[in-house]
């Protein structure tokens, strides 16, 4: 394979994060291939080798000795296991294609979908989000918890998906590129493009079973995706503007300090009299005094954390931090050169 047919620009770039997942890359591969060969498209395949521990990476590069020049085949292996959206993010910034698709490696995305979601893309979409509609999982364990995750983050996001976890999805490659992926914000892509004007949509694709290994995600998942969740309702309307947010802390805070002190005005005065109530201690017999200089010392943090949040905004826009860099080795072809800020690790496991 050729350095100027790597580093060539393609139409499309299918990106596969994996994590031990040994049994199912050579049906995968096969079937990528096979759909991938029916397009009248020039096209490449990103494996993302996020650490495996297992012959994935063995099984990989036996793939790769066997690519001929019709698909382009990239094997990207990370140093460690840094977690889906960093194997992502890092796919994402080393794709070469005015398209990238994204599917996961366990067999359970069909790739036949492939062309479906490009065809809808055609139509006039940035983002075409793939629906999981009948799961192939066990409902008590995956699919009614995700059922209640979906709903939660399309009404607190705006961007009402059937299935937002869903890995298959197709994408315009340069709303990608801007983006910082880390924790388990892979699956809140279209959240992060949405403020951006990106025409997105769904499209009902096919869920497999799994034929070997196992599922790495577990019950925390819940936890990390909500924690995820409010940090991306906090940047989605405030990482331009965080004095917007620790400013109304601070006038709730200096408010509610307003109304204890004026509480302690009325004990000290004895006016409850005037409203019938005969109460005769002393305000500093009531937590009055703690609640004014608890909420006073709210008040002054939370102004101080606006103004130390605008100026971190003003010093990220002014300058750009050296680009870590998490990949070990890139196989089949000349490495391309990293842009834009590297993508954070997880430290979790994914499949």
């Amino acid at each position: 394979m050729s350095a100027a047919r790597t580093q060539a620009a393609t139409d499309l770039a299918v990106v596969v994060p994996l994590h031990n997942e040994v049994g199912n890359l050579r049906p995968l591969d096969r079937a990528l291939r096979q759909v991938l060969m029916g397009l009248t498209l020039c096209s490449e395949i990103i494996y993302v080798d996020d650490g495996s521990t297992d012959d994935s990476r063995a099984v990989l590069e036996a793939l790769l000795a066997e690519t001929d020049d019709a698909i382009t085949v990239r094997v990207v292996c990370l140093r460690r296991n840094f977690g889906q959206s960093t194997a992502l993010a890092v796919g994402f910034r080393l794709a070469t294609g005015r398209v990238v698709v994204a599917l996961d490696a366990d067999g359970q995305n069909n790739p036949a979908d492939i062309p479906r979601l490009l065809a809808r893309l055609d139509q006039g979409f940035d983002v075409v989000s793939g629906w999981r509609r009948h799961r192939r999982d066990r409902a008590l364990s995956r699919r009614w918890p995700s059922w209640a995750a979906n709903r939660l983050i399309s009404m607190l996001s705006g961007v009402a998906l059937n299935d937002h976890g869903c890995t298959l999805k197709a994408y315009r490659a340069d709303l990608l590129r801007p983006l910082h992926l880390r924790g388990e914000m892979h699956r809140f892509i279209p959240v992060f493009l949405a403020p951006l004007g990106a025409r997105i949509t769904e499209l009902e694709v096919d869920h497999r079973p799994r034929r070997h290994g196992r599922s790495h995600y577990g019950t925390d998942r819940v936890l990390k995706v909500g924690l995820d969740l409010a940090t991306i309702r906090f940047i989605s309307r405030y990482a331009d503007r965080p004095m917007h947010f620790f400013g109304q802390a601070a006038v709730l805070f200096a408010a509610l300090a307003a109304m204890a002190l004026a509480f302690m005005v009325v004990f000290k005065y004895g006016w409850l009299r005037l409203v019938g109530i005969d109460y005769q201690a002393s305000f500093i017999q009531t937590p009055l005094p703690s609640l004014v200089a608890t909420f006073s010392i709210g008040a002054v943090v939370s102004l101080f954390f606006g103004i130390l949040g605008e100026m971190v905004v003003r010093v990220h826009r002014d300058l750009r931090d050296p680009t870590p860099d998490w990949i070990e080795k890139v196989l089949g072809g000349p490495r391309p050169a990293p842009a834009g800020d590297a993508p954070q690790p997880a430290d979790r496991v994914h499949g």
